[in-house]
């Protein structure tokens, strides 16, 4: 069976059509990230957390059903530890005791299918016991800890299980753990 140019352009453009509007994805944007609580003091370092956490985000919403689109503001980021500035050199490093220096995010979401909003609000995201878990994330990645505690509010939010691992951030200098 032949089929005619015609029918085959009217089919790719049927299938464009289609694909645009199936998935739209996952939009993130910052809100003032220089008055975020904690993110490193180099700027590179600030965004290469900032892209990260995007590009989580992002990595996340390639598991929403088709036609959701999920919008995204962060609007403060606690990283995990905290920067040393007495042990400054050439980097910075991070230092984690696991007492109240835990991963904290706060965001405002929308998500919509169809253009209709189907869930929405304001999310404060917290581990408290982020050194006590099990992490499926490797010690080279830097968001290690926020990225496990995104993908719990994932989960729990919009019922989207994390199939693999998301690219990881590895330009900052691995943390120091300091268990007492």
């Amino acid at each position: 069976m032949r089929i005619s140019s015609m029918t085959k352009a009217w089919i790719a453009a049927l299938a464009l059509a289609a694909g645009g509007s199936a998935w739209a994805g996952v939009q993130v944007t910052f809100d003032k990230p220089d008055d975020y609580s904690d993110v490193p003091f180099s700027s590179r370092d600030r965004e290469q957390v900032l892209e990260g956490l995007a590009n989580h985000f992002s990595w996340l919403g390639k598991g929403l059903p088709q036609g959701q689109e999920l919008r995204i503001e962060i609007t403060d980021v606690d990283l995990a530890g905290r920067e040393d500035p007495a042990r400054r050199g050439a980097f910075d490093v991070r230092v984690m005791t696991g007492r109240a220096d835990w991963p904290r995010l706060r965001l405002r979401y929308t998500l919509e299918q169809q253009g209709k909003v189907i869930a929405s609000g304001n999310a404060y995201l917290s581990d408290m016991s982020y050194l006590q878990h099990i992490n499926r994330y490797p010690s080279n990645d830097a968001l290690r800890y926020e990225k496990r505690m995104i993908d719990e509010w994932f989960k729990n939010t919009f019922g989207v299980q994390p199939q693999g691992r998301s690219r990881p951030v590895m330009t900052l200098q691995p943390r120091d753990v300091q268990r007492k």
